[in-house]
């Protein structure tokens, strides 16, 4: 593995929204409970009322449906913004998150949207899509690809898709990954593509072939090699949006755990979205708790966790 310096992660960035984020979630996301803490519950009380208006508004904004027992973790997560933004009550603050305020009421939307989604990611997850995909890009092979990573999260999914790419069709293949995400703070960090040494699902001969190691003040940390990077485009997408404007036709979506937290209505409007969106021969790649037999019109199995566009 080729040594080399780059930029070391910001510590700040990556406590939000980095390279920690998606360990931090991986646990769980265990909020403290009020009998265990008492003291923080108290520091601002959160109401029925105001864990009502919550979930309206982040199903408005990004589709999210949160059930009853999600109370504490939202407690969790947007306390924090209480704390940077100054208000006092849950009341106050999603009062002022819905003024009408220009730019910087747009920047606390985001904010408030990147503190409710979950980024729960590691390279090669689901290991048999990779399998099945080293498949599907032979049969495509000879033109230019376009595959859209729709939940990029910190990047170790795009990136895997590029090392398979790579594995399968060599260097000089014509692909283009498009890798988004609603939550602007963990794009930042896959687009910077540097992650721990020891990350997991990543073997030695990978290590070795696809990634740069990082020295001195940057030791332990690893990044994609640039001739992978190229290929991938980051940008920040939410599904929720009526045109998403991507370009051209995919051959290929990974879309994995992302509709388990959409209700019926809004998968099915994703999914009218997404079928608009694939080439005559697409291919949707989903998470392993998701099934879409209600909209055989739109896309039919093919395999394990794999369906083809009708």
């Amino acid at each position: 593995m080729t040594e080399i310096a780059f930029p070391r992660p910001n510590p700040t960035a990556a406590a939000h929204g980095g390279i920690e984020i998606a360990t931090r979630r991986a646990s769980g996301d265990q909020a403290p409970s009020a009998a265990a803490s008492p003291a923080i519950e108290q520091e601002f009380p959160l109401s029925d009322a105001d864990f009502g208006r919550v979930r309206e508004l982040i199903h408005q904004r990004a589709g999210i449906s949160l059930n009853d027992g999600k109370q504490a973790m939202v407690y969790s997560r947007l306390s924090r913004r209480l704390r940077e933004t100054g208000q006092r009550t849950f009341a106050d603050y999603l009062q002022a998150l819905q003024a009408r305020g220009g730019p910087a009421g747009d920047a606390e939307w985001q904010e408030f949207v990147n503190c409710l989604t979950t980024n729960l990611t590691s390279f090669f997850r689901e290991d048999h899509h990779f399998e099945a995909l080293i498949g599907d890009l032979r049969a495509r092979s000879g033109r230019p690809l376009r595959i859209w990573c729709s939940a990029a999260s910190t990047g170790e999914e795009p990136c895997s898709i590029a090392m398979t790419v790579a594995e399968t069709l060599g260097a000089q293949a014509q692909v283009r990954i498009v890798a988004s995400d609603i939550d602007t703070r963990v794009l930042a960090t896959a687009q910077r593509g540097v992650y721990a040494a020891e990350a997991r699902g990543l073997s030695p001969q990978r290590l070795q072939r696809h990634f740069l190691r990082g020295k001195g003040d940057n030791a332990g940390f690893i990044r994609i090699k640039p001739e992978l990077a190229r290929w991938i485009e980051f940008r920040p997408v939410n599904l929720m949006d009526s045109n998403w404007s991507l370009g051209d036709a995919f051959d290929i979506i990974f879309c994995r755990n992302v509709m388990i937290y959409f209700d019926a209505a809004t998968q099915r409007r994703v999914l009218q979205q997404m079928h608009g969106v694939l080439r005559g021969d697409g291919l949707l790649y989903v998470g392993h708790s998701e099934n879409f037999t209600e909209s055989r019109d739109l896309f039919r199995l093919r395999g394990k966790t794999i369906y083809r566009r009708v």
